[in-house]
């Protein structure tokens, strides 16, 4: 579960850093934009934080809501992106009916998760997706498999391959993978997948 106190505490530090697309990498949108133009059916935005993410796929035409656990960031995204639907809530336990999802976007919303811990969220987005709709997971890549010290709460860096591993047991065929690195900021991954019938 995503750490609400600590993200409530720093919320207006990180809105004003990261909480709007020109704070996002061009790969990286490239890569998101690209995924959701697949996507067939309802989308959420799992753990939205500013909820920029969310008013883009937005404006792309998808029926997309978000939802994070710190009532701050859902606040202020209530606010700044008014006509789109965000809701306080944990990743952990989607308030969602099974398979009536056609894709999720986890935008780095599991890397405070811990590896015995991962699962759980995976195992609800697999729940809530119909057969070949699509996640696309952020998350930060490392070597090995460790925790670090993140700006908010303890993270954890994953291997391509582990955390692949971890989509495809909770029943997702991994599509494609990407790799950043960039001088100066963390290497960070992305993961799109499909639900499998």
């Amino acid at each position: 579960m995503a750490p609400s106190p600590a993200y409530d505490a720093r919320a207006d530090e990180y809105i004003a850093a990261l909480g709007t697309m020109d704070a996002v990498h061009p790969v990286d949108r490239a890569i998101v934009e690209a995924w959701a133009a697949r996507l067939a059916g309802p989308v959420l935005d799992a753990g939205c934080g500013p909820g920029h993410w969310t008013a883009h796929l937005a404006r792309s035409g998808l029926d997309v809501r978000g939802v994070d656990l710190a009532p701050r960031f859902v606040e202020h995204a209530r606010a700044a992106h008014r006509g789109i639907r965000f809701d306080v809530g944990t990743i952990d336990e989607l308030e969602m009916a099974d398979g009536g999802l056609g894709g999720i976007l986890s935008w780095f919303s599991t890397i405070h998760h811990a590896p015995e811990a991962v699962s759980t969220p995976l195992r609800e987005f697999a729940r809530t997706i119909r057969p070949g709709g699509g996640v696309l997971l952020g998350f930060f890549v490392g070597r090995v498999l460790e925790p670090f010290d993140h700006a908010v709460t303890r993270a954890w860096r994953w291997p391509v391959d582990d955390l692949s591993e971890r989509a495809d047991a909770a029943g997702f065929d991994v599509v494609e993978t990407h790799t950043r690195a960039t001088r100066g900021t963390r290497p960070v991954g992305t993961l799109v997948a499909e639900r499998r019938a």
